[in-house]
């Protein structure tokens, strides 16, 4: 499996938030306390939205087959790169290809996605979920994983329009192509996907026993709890971290996302709601 982050709030340099945790995403990297596996070293990537935005609104990507822990480009990169929002991936591959276009988070236009889990035979129902994806967005297609196909089949189902019913609908389709296929648990997600304005965050599986996944608490309460933190005294109370494990052990700073459950980071206020697949 996978571990990742995303970061909406305050611009801030890639390096506060990649390397300076204690339990990094970098840290993860070698030593993850939750994930399937305790290295995570088969790829990793970057996303960023540019400050002021680039020309048509795309997010920067920075993707590479290597180990995130000794690449000095990204080591390099994360002292000089600032923005208000942050997708950072490290992939353990489950059975495709250790390859770039293969390493997260995909994008299409303003929007990017990544995922950790899988999509249990994923290889028997490939060809049939490939077909579902609209075919003007077939040729986006890059690699070989259940990720970006899972991507494109939301995109397919209205993520620019309405994304957690896009993504309900594509859980709801994995699963019945899933079950065609003798498969009784298709679904194993954690998935973050964004338009750089919002931040979506999806835990589900269709055993009911998903991947970890935390989001932080508000920053006015984590001043009030820890005001010696000059971190929290920098940023503004709409900075939000949603995380595959917790980056420290700060006493009231992370919090479980709830099983069948997704959540929004938004300009106001944030929300928590339950998440069910749908028939799409």
């Amino acid at each position: 499996m996978c571990r990742w982050l995303a970061y909406s709030g305050t611009p801030v340099l890639l390096d506060t938030i990649l390397y300076k945790p204690a339990h990094s995403l970098i840290d993860q990297s070698l030593h993850s306390k939750l994930g399937v596996e305790t290295t995570n070293g088969d790829g990793f990537g970057i996303g960023w939205y540019p400050d002021g935005g680039s020309g048509d609104g795309t997010p920067a990507l920075m993707r590479d087959v290597g180990p995130a822990w000794n690449n000095r480009n990204l080591r390099e990169l994360s002292d000089h790169v600032t923005s208000p929002v942050f997708f950072a991936h490290i992939r353990a591959s489950t059975g495709t290809a250790v390859q770039q276009t293969n390493c997260h988070p995909f994008r299409h236009g303003r929007w990017m996605w990544m995922h950790n889990g899988a999509v249990a035979g994923f290889h028997a129902m490939r060809r049939d979920l490939a077909l579902l994806v609209d075919p003007a967005l077939f040729g986006e297609i890059e690699g070989t994983t259940d990720s970006e196909v899972m991507f494109y089949l939301a995109l397919t189902f209205g993520l620019e329009e309405d994304p957690p019913g896009a993504v309900a609908r594509m859980v709801g389709v994995v699963e019945r192509v899933g079950r065609e296929h003798g498969v009784e648990y298709p679904m194993q997600m954690t998935v973050a996907v964004t338009n750089g304005t919002a931040v979506w965050a999806f835990r589900y599986s269709s055993q009911g026993a998903s991947r970890s996944l935390f989001y932080s608490s508000r920053v006015d309460t984590l001043r009030r709890l820890h005001p010696d933190i000059r971190f929290l005294q920098g940023v503004s109370d709409e900075t939000r971290l949603v995380v595959s494990e917790p980056l420290g052990d700060l006493p009231g700073a992370w919090n479980e996302v709830p099983e069948s459950s997704y959540g929004v980071v938004q300009p106001g206020e944030d929300g928590l709601y339950p998440f069910t697949p749908l028939a799409a």
